[in-house]
């Protein structure tokens, strides 16, 4: 694709390609007919009111959801050429509310290790450190956390999977301005630091703070 950086047309590589894009769900059209690019830097915060199908294009991004019609493509390869399981490796989702296991913070970032693998306890600190959060957590019943520290674990534990882009779908629409601070903070950091993100809100203020691209859903299709 194409983009003007300060006053320049320049190529910048497609993160997801979604090619005529259609998903009907018992006779409703949730996306119609979707053709558009991710670019594979910063963040992109794809924005629209509730029920537009904004999730849904992003849960495309991993195979939660797939397409009635047309294909979605990650750097050039089509998602039904794909493992799911290594997919969702390489491509980690947040959901809207933090989903923690039974269990210590330790046990749940031991639980997105691939099989076979463990997870030191010196790995688990950096990795609680790396989302903000005291590593004297490590041990701590992930069931007492806050809601701030909860979705927290939950970025922590997708990371521990490796993952090289990150999707996000509405991650702070249940949090206070704090903890929401902390996250979108933390995913400036994993953008500038490499990690493409993709950001579903319908937040303008927060869309106005995160978005170095935007992609605007209405009514199933994506505006221009």
């Amino acid at each position: 694709m194409r983009r003007e950086v300060t006053g320049k047309t320049v190529e910048v590589a497609d993160l997801f390609r979604f090619e005529h894009v259609s998903l009907v769900d018992v006779g409703t059209t949730v996306l119609d007919d979707v053709d558009v690019a991710v670019p594979a830097d910063g963040i992109t915060v794809v924005s629209g009111p509730s029920g537009s199908g904004k999730s849904t294009l992003l849960r495309m991004c991993n195979r939660l959801v797939v397409p009635t019609s047309g294909r979605v493509l990650l750097r050039g390869k089509s998602l039904d050429e794909m493992d799911p399981v290594e997919l969702r490796r390489q491509v980690g989702m947040v959901f809207q509310r933090p989903t923690v296991f039974d269990g210590t913070c330790h046990d749940n970032l031991r639980a997105a290790c691939a099989r076979h693998q463990t997870l030191p306890t010196a790995a688990a600190e950096a990795m609680l450190s790396r989302v903000g959060l005291d590593p004297g957590l490590l041990d701590r019943d992930a069931r007492v956390l806050s809601g701030g520290e909860a979705q927290r674990l939950c970025l922590a534990r997708t990371l521990t999977t490796g993952c090289r882009v990150l999707l996000a779908d509405e991650p702070t629409s249940a949090l206070d301005h704090q903890a929401t601070a902390v996250l979108e903070a933390l995913a400036r950091d994993l953008a500038d630091g490499g990690m493409p993100v993709l950001w579903v809100t319908h937040d303008r203020s927060q869309a106005d703070r995160l978005a170095d691209h935007r992609l605007v859903v209405e009514n199933g299709r994506v505006r221009d």
